[in-house]
């Protein structure tokens, strides 16, 4: 690594110790507004997608309300993937009045 690089990865910090937020939900509550950042996988494709997940780090699932994704999260958990239920959801996000972003790049909300 250069020197540049070096005080580039300091500031992020390791990368691979972040953990992943997966969004659970359908592609028009996504659209309406989510966490920047997170993948979104809906509830019904993660079997087929697992492979799209970073098995080294912690997944946090997350949906509107936190049914889905504590559901999720048994799952992956089953699979040996360290992963955790957002609480609350994308709801208690909102409440707490953290950001979302709709899919064309406006403030977000939850649908």
């Amino acid at each position: 690594m250069q020197p540049s690089e070096l005080a580039l990865a300091d500031r992020l910090g390791d990368l691979r110790s972040r953990p992943v937020l997966l969004d659970v939900r359908e592609g028009d509550e996504w659209r309406t507004g989510h966490r920047s950042g997170a993948l979104h996988i809906p509830m019904d494709q993660v079997a087929d997608r697992f492979g799209e997940l970073d098995h080294g780090r912690l997944v946090v699932v997350v949906c509107r309300s936190g049914n889905r994704s504590d559901t999720v999260a048994e799952w992956l958990r089953g699979q040996g993937i360290d992963a955790e239920n957002l609480e609350g959801g994308l709801k208690a996000w909102e409440a707490a009045d953290l950001p979302l972003t709709a899919e064309d790049g406006s403030p977000g909300r939850v649908a």
